[in-house]
Formats: C-alpha cells, structure tokens, sequence
C-alpha cells in the first residue's frame, strides 16, 4: 500500500496537480512539441491549430502545473468518434496519467453523443495497446504496413474499438 500511496503522490510533487481541460488555440505549439516528442512523424503547430480550430474535433490537454504534460484529440462523425493522436511527455511516461486523460475524454464523447470510438495504435506500441485494453478498447482489425519508423520501415498499426454506453 506504501508503494501505491508513493507513486500517486509523485504524480503531484514537481510540477503541481494534474488537471485534464479543454485544449484550445494557444495549446497548439505546446501540442506539435509533444507529438514531436512522441511519433515518427511530429505534426507541426499549423496541423495542431487546424485540427483545434475544426468544431468536429475534441480535444483536451493534461496540464501539470503550468505546463501541458499530455494531449488526446478526436474527430467526430455523427455517433462515432477517432482517437487521432494522444501523447504524455517523455519524462512523465508511467505515472498513471494516460488513463484518467483518455477515460475523461471518452465522458466527454459520450456527453456529445458518441456511441463508438475507434482508434489506430502501431502494433509494436505494447504501453499504449495496454491502456487501450485497460480504458476499455478491443482489437478490431489490422492494417499492414500503415505506418513507417525513422528509417523508413513499414510498420503494421492494430485498430481497436470501444462502445460508450448511451
């Protein structure tokens, strides 16, 4: 019990509460800094700014003190949504906080009147297959050589699916 209190308080002890809100414009540079951090190919501010500026996409922010630690976007179409990117900052990868960021956005999908949420993850990502699994998502599919790594390789990305209840 020690270790769990332990680890739930580092969360908090260098840069202030973790606190899951609504991304908007001005997150955007911080946004592109994070993806870049986390994906082969990083999306720039602009990217980041459209995607925040289009009424179809949700998108919140994972802000320790003053700083946004953590992002997850959607796009959503009629009662179904795509999880388009999530990111945690590298330095604060296996603390816990991917899941309350994921589970409170799929509250606000299901708020907005999304029944399923799909997603694609690349298949060598065991971390985030596993909160996946943990938030609820199933494998639905398998596309071959959807993605490709720094040096070009192709990489096959597993589609996962979960319902939000109504």
């Amino acid at each position: 019990m020690a270790g769990l209190v332990s680890k739930f308080l580092s969360l908090f002890s260098t840069r202030g509460a973790a606190a899951v809100e609504p991304a908007n414009l001005r997150d955007a540079p911080a946004l592109a800094r994070l993806h870049k951090a986390s994906f082969h190919r990083g999306w720039d501010a602009g990217e980041f700014e459209q995607l925040l500026a289009d009424r179809s996409v949700l998108a919140h922010r994972l802000r320790m003190g003053n700083t946004v630690a953590g992002f997850i976007l959607s796009r959503m179409a009629a009662d179904e949504a795509e999880i388009l990117s999530v990111a945690i900052a590298p330095n604060l990868r296996g603390r816990g906080l991917a899941g309350p960021l994921v589970q409170t956005h799929l509250g606000y999908l299901a708020g907005a009147g999304i029944r399923t949420v799909f997603l694609e993850v690349e298949e060598n990502n065991r971390p985030a297959r596993a909160l996946y699994a943990r938030t609820g998502f199933s494998t639905v599919g398998r596309r071959e050589r959807y993605y490709k790594d720094d040096s070009g390789a192709q990489l096959n990305a597993i589609v996962m699916r979960r319902d939000l209840s109504s």
